[in-house]
Order: C-alpha cells, then structure tokens, then sequence
C-alpha cells in the first residue's frame, strides 16, 4: 500500500485519498523506479534499474520506439516529449510522479465520468472507475487518445472530488504537442482491443428520481 503521507502531500487533490490508493493498487507500482515498456500488445523484458540515473537511462533507450510506463502511477513517459534529451527526472520521484499521475488519472476519470452522463451512487462510481482504469492502461477510451483529450469543465460534477472543490488537474501539464511519445497512434491500436469496445451499460439513469 502506498503511503498514506505520500499520497496527502503529493496527490491531485480533486481525487479523494481513496480514489489516489484504489488506482495506485489497480495500474500503479510500489516502486518508484518501476518501468514497463510495451512494444504493441508485447511487454518488453527490462533490466529493473538499481537508481534513478539509471531509470533515466532505461526510459532514454526505449522512449520513440516503445510505450513506457513509469513509477508508482506507471505514468506515460512519452507525454509530451519530442525527443529523449527532454525527460525530466520528476518521472521517477515518488512525490512529483504521484502528482502528475494522479493529475492526469483524475482527467481521465473526468472525460469517462462525462461520457456516462454523470452518473451518481456506488454503482456508476464502481464502473467509471473500472473503465477509467482501463483507459490509463491503454491510452484510449471509445476510440479516443484520453492523455491528448482536452479535460472536460470545471463546473462538472465528479464524486471523485476531495478537499477542494471543483479542483482540475494541471491541464497544462496534460495538453502535449502533436506528436507525443506517450501512446501509440490509434491506428496502431488492434481492432479486437477489449479496451475500445463500442457497447457499454448505460449508468445515466442511476440514481434518477
């Protein structure tokens, strides 16, 4: 489980504390060093890298040619990088990969959220954030690129929401330029991809009247 001060301190606060430790636990790492790359449906084998300079130069080899993943929120290291010299290490602190994990996770439930109609109650949050999770795996929710998606309004309701209300991710942070390292284009995408399935359970209607 990850730490509880970590996720006070470092977390996006428009996801409440339970939401930040069920995505963790879901799509997430314990390790702040732990990388996954992933060439198409294939996960690549890679060394598990002893320091962060060395992590660095893991997700240096693999960003262009492969899917990286990374830390504890198993954050897309591609997003909004060009070339491999612009990698920040905040990829692989604990603290500033919980933040714009967390960040671009609440933007992702957002847009899911908004595609159900804003459903409330256990039921519809159990679902959006099962399908929100699976759209932070694959980069894609009803055929749409979620980490290039603009983030939906402020003034929209999401029972996600914490101690500050209405608060957004850094969307800033999450708008990268045309031709970003973070997924791959949809077209590369299988078309038997589960995650882009067209029929889902209609939620709008839960908790009506």
């Amino acid at each position: 489980m990850v730490d509880a001060g970590l996720i006070k301190e470092c977390a996006d606060p428009a996801l409440k504390p339970a939401i930040v430790e069920k995505f963790i636990a879901a799509a997430g790492s314990q390790d702040p060093l732990a990388i996954t790359v992933r060439a198409g449906n294939r996960v690549v084998l890679v060394p598990k890298p002893p320091t962060p300079e060395a992590a660095m130069d893991l997700i240096r080899e693999n960003i262009g040619r492969n899917v990286v993943r990374v830390g504890i929120t198993q954050y897309p290291a591609g997003l909004g990088v060009l070339e491999a010299g612009a990698l920040k290490p905040d990829l692989v602190d604990a603290c500033a990969n919980m933040r714009m994990g967390t960040a671009l996770f609440a933007k992702v439930y957002r847009i899911v959220l908004k595609w159900y109609g804003n459903p409330t109650g256990k039921q519809a949050e159990a679902q959006v954030f099962e399908d929100a999770i699976l759209a932070w795996q694959s980069g894609y929710f009803e055929g749409e690129a979620v980490f290039r998606a603009p983030s939906p309004g402020e003034k929209e309701t999401d029972p996600t929401a914490g101690n500050v209300p209405g608060a957004e991710a850094d969307d800033a942070a999450d708008k990268p330029e045309a031709d970003d390292r973070s997924e791959p284009a949809a077209s590369d995408e299988p078309v038997d991809d589960p995650n882009r399935a067209g029929i889902r359970v209609d939620l709008s209607t839960i908790g009506a009247g």
